[in-house]
């Protein structure tokens, strides 16, 4: 369904330390940098890119949404652990289980430099 997710930064190289220890964390790659600047992750057949804002104007976090990476539990906690120790702000509950409405999922979630809203989820057996 989706071809891919692109976020703004207002620091292309905050961004770059960051999400390349969190993707390096769950089996990724660091970032490919294109002639324009712009951050390109390639992992699992997906793309996620990072990008000063093309009209020039300042990169915001849209309010509500939230980008998630699908991982085992274990490339979650490193994930986690990798996004705090490289500029992420921990949120919501700690990495854990989560059992609402009958699923079960392991989620991790994070905030990057930009405040863009970021989780780790696995879907646990039934």
């Amino acid at each position: 369904m989706f071809s891919h997710v692109m976020v703004g930064s207002n620091d292309i190289d905050r961004s770059k330390t960051f999400y390349d220890a969190t993707f390096k964390a769950f089996g990724g790659r660091e970032a490919i940098k294109d002639p324009k600047g712009r951050l390109i992750y390639m992992h699992n057949g997906g793309l996620f890119l990072v990008t000063p804002p093309i009209d020039g104007q300042p990169a915001t976090h849209g309010n509500g949404s939230t980008i998630g990476f699908a991982m085992t539990p274990e490339q979650a906690d490193a994930w986690y652990k990798a996004g705090t120790e490289n500029g992420g702000t921990a949120i919501e509950d700690p990495p854990g289980v989560r059992d609402p409405e009958g699923f079960n999922f392991y989620l991790a979630y994070l905030r990057d430099p930009d405040g863009n809203k970021l989780c780790a989820m696995h879907r646990m057996g039934s």
